[in-house]
């Protein structure tokens, strides 16, 4: 009986412990659907996002990062006929970037410095009776704040280097610099000029007992102090806002010059890439011919290629690997960093990338090249037979080959495409439940032709008629006659070799990929290629 009671017991604190959690996560919902959840609420997004975090200098924070929002400031300043001072103080006639103040101090002056400055200027608002910020710590330092930024970063390609260049009455001096660290001061080295994220990183970083200021502080010193005074003169100047700089489509508004005059750095129209090697060692491949002018017609900054400076890629990458990793390099070979795949900044992978343009993925999506191909395309670029015994081409016999290097691809290398090409191929081996297929064989051959017309460097790689060919015959040997695909697809496919499709999946995988890829809409469904066969009566 006890036992029995116990039980009974024990069941009715569980019933009443049941009850009580049903009516916690009922009260819950309730409160819970009283008020619009915070994920559920709009984002809005600007480009004018400042988050505070100098404060992980001293170690982890103890709140969230406070999100701040300059244009809104600035706006709100000039409406009482307030500037940047009001925020900025000033060293040799130039605004510093930081909030009343030049140098970050200790965490507890830093937090005064903002949370009483901020405070204070909100508290005075609302007592004059004026809409203004938060004066609370959570209002500022929120868990989930509503506002992301949409911020974009401010490129400086050649078009607005050139209008500054003009501008600045071609005077490099006023913004390029070096530092001298013996006499502690900036100097211009002409004729050494460079972008200054060589110099100026993502972080401020230390080198030796200097501390070299972020790219963003950097760009925020010189180049708003620099549109500040020239709008002071009455003149046209650069924008002062955040939006101006890094919004997206504030940006497309900026002026594009056309025909932009090459960047005076004593750079030379065409050279041989070397290897940069001391000892004379004999190259595995031939040398390089590098037009030098024409890849900067095509891209709108030098650090496309030259990541650290403007010097040769010899300088950086070692000819061979090391223990020792080099600064600039990463210990990344000569030869990596020109044929590294996936990377903008070698040949190869720069190359490569322009295959993913509609005009060329049609072929280049599916098929790999074979090893006879990439060879091929090797000597394409390693064209310049070595010596015998050096590997090195003699001066003067470098500078003349450079210079004849606009000739030679002029003339020897222009694209050449001769032979018939049969008007249709009849293809028939799907035949089945539809009629054969009427290829239309040199209106796809030409239409291709014509899509290199837009893209010298698909001209020259696509150098004869068989390299055209090979998008769609491949794995087979260049030539005027390839064999027919059924040679190499069986039907219904190799079961020696699973990974090399039938003859029917083998048509469809390149013919309707090829559209997909190249956005051609009109041939998506059977009937647009084969007829129907017509069932006897």
């Amino acid at each position: 009986m006890t036992k029995g009671k116990s039980l009974l017991i024990g069941a009715g604190i569980s019933v009443a412990i049941i009850i009580l959690l049903i009516g916690f996560v009922g009260a819950f919902n309730v409160i819970a659907l009283s008020k619009t959840p915070v994920d559920t609420q709009p984002i809005e997004f600007r480009p004018d996002i400042v988050t505070f975090d100098n404060m992980e200098a001293f170690g982890k924070l103890e709140k969230t990062k406070a999100v701040f929002l300059h244009d809104q400031h600035t706006d709100a300043l000039e409406k009482k006929n307030k500037d940047c001072l009001a925020c900025h103080k000033t060293e040799n006639g130039r605004m510093s970037p930081k909030f009343m103040r030049l140098n970050d101090v200790s965490r507890e002056e830093l937090t005064k410095i903002y949370c009483d400055n901020c405070t204070k200027c909100h508290t005075e608002m609302i007592a004059a009776g004026e809409k203004a910020g938060p004066v609370k710590c959570d209002d500022c330092h929120k868990e989930k704040p509503l506002i992301k930024s949409s911020r974009v970063p401010m490129g400086f390609d050649k078009s607005l280097h050139f209008r500054h260049y003009r501008a600045q009455e071609n005077k490099c001096d006023r913004c390029h610099h070096e530092y001298d660290k013996k006499s502690q001061k900036l100097f211009y080295a002409e004729g050494k000029e460079g972008t200054c994220r060589y110099c100026h990183k993502e972080q401020t970083e230390s080198d030796g007992a200097e501390k070299v200021i972020s790219m963003r502080f950097a760009s925020h010193l010189a180049c708003i102090d620099c549109h500040q005074k020239t709008q002071a003169k009455q003149m046209d100047a650069g924008p002062l806002r955040c939006a101006g700089c890094h919004d997206a489509q504030e940006q497309l508004k900026i002026e594009k010059v056309k025909n932009v005059p090459r960047l005076k750095r004593g750079q030379p129209d065409n050279v041989i890439i070397k290897t940069g090697d001391p000892k004379g060692r004999i190259a595995r491949m031939n040398q390089v011919p590098f037009s030098h002018k024409s890849h900067e017609e095509y891209n709108d900054t030098c650090r496309v290629c030259h990541l650290a400076s403007l010097e040769s890629c010899a300088t950086c990458h070692p000819l061979v690997g090391s223990n020792k990793v080099s600064k600039n390099g990463r210990d990344i070979t000569l030869e990596t960093a020109f044929h590294k795949r996936g990377h903008q900044s070698s040949c190869t992978g720069c190359h490569e990338s322009k295959q993913q343009d509609k005009s060329c993925a049609g072929c280049h999506a599916f098929i790999t090249k074979t090893r006879q191909q990439e060879s091929t395309a090797c000597l394409r670029c390693h064209m310049v037979p070595l010596p015998e015994k050096t590997g090195e081409l003699s001066t003067s016999r470098a500078a003349k080959m450079a210079r004849l290097m606009p000739q030679l691809w002029k003339e020897t290398f222009a694209p050449i495409y001769k032979i018939d090409v049969p008007k249709t191929v009849v293809i028939k081996d799907l035949m089945d439940q539809y009629e054969a297929v009427e290829y239309p064989h040199r209106k796809v051959f030409n239409s291709m032709v014509k899509q290199l017309e837009n893209s010298k460097l698909a001209q020259y790689f696509h150098y004869d008629e068989t390299t055209l060919c090979l998008g769609c015959h491949h794995n087979t040997p260049a030539g005027d006659k390839p064999p027919r695909c059924g040679n190499c697809h069986d039907k219904p496919f190799n079961e020696n070799n699973l990974f090399r499709p039938g003859i029917m999946g083998s048509f469809h995988q390149q013919c309707m990929g090829c559209h997909q890829e190249m956005g051609i809409e009109k041939f998506t469904g059977c009937t647009s290629c084969h007829k129907e066969r017509k069932k006897p009566s």
